[in-house]
């Protein structure tokens, strides 16, 4: 039997907006690319995933184009598996589908699974508000009540700052 990944994607444009997926713990990174373009129905682009941490501060990239293999050089995402950079529960990943505007989705491991017989992976098996439109962000301004995205990334709101701080010594 095989292990599943069911990752979370949230988006900080639609607060409502939430996907969860099931994908194979081998899947390369371009494959689960392909799948996230497909479900949300996206043209193809220029992205990178980058694995994140807790903060969600983005630390290693991932390119769907080969930028050789130079020390520091983002890495191919055909040739890295999902398995290889996600080892537990809360690892994440940043999708950036549109370099430009550094517009992205946020995906978090929700769980492994074994794979259920007779079942096909890649697949959608959560679906919640409507897509962020791929290209023109000012289509995207829904905002409702108890919005998930805000919930997940609240406890980074919390920190009050002391006016009184100084960094000179």
């Amino acid at each position: 039997m095989s292990m599943v990944f069911r990752f979370r994607m949230l988006s900080d444009e639609n607060d409502n907006f939430v996907r969860d997926y099931e994908v194979m713990y081998d899947m390369t990174l371009y494959d689960f690319h392909k799948f996230i373009l497909e479900t949300l129905e996206y043209e193809d682009c220029m992205t990178s995933f980058f694995t994140a941490d807790e903060r969600w501060e983005k630390l290693a990239e991932f390119t769907s184009m080969d930028m050789g293999d130079e020390e520091g050089a983002p890495h191919d995402m055909a040739k890295v598996h999902l398995g290889q950079i996600i080892h537990n529960n809360h690892d994440r990943l940043i999708y950036l589908f549109d370099m430009f505007g550094d517009r992205a989705y946020y995906l978090e491991l929700t769980g492994t699974y074994k794979a259920e017989e007779g079942e096909s992976y890649p697949r959608e098996i959560y679906a919640q508000a409507e897509v962020p439109d791929q290209y023109d962000p000012s289509k995207n301004a829904v905002e409702e009540e108890g919005s998930i995205y805000e919930d997940m990334m609240s406890e980074f709101n919390d920190f009050q700052g002391d006016d009184n701080y100084d960094d000179e010594y």
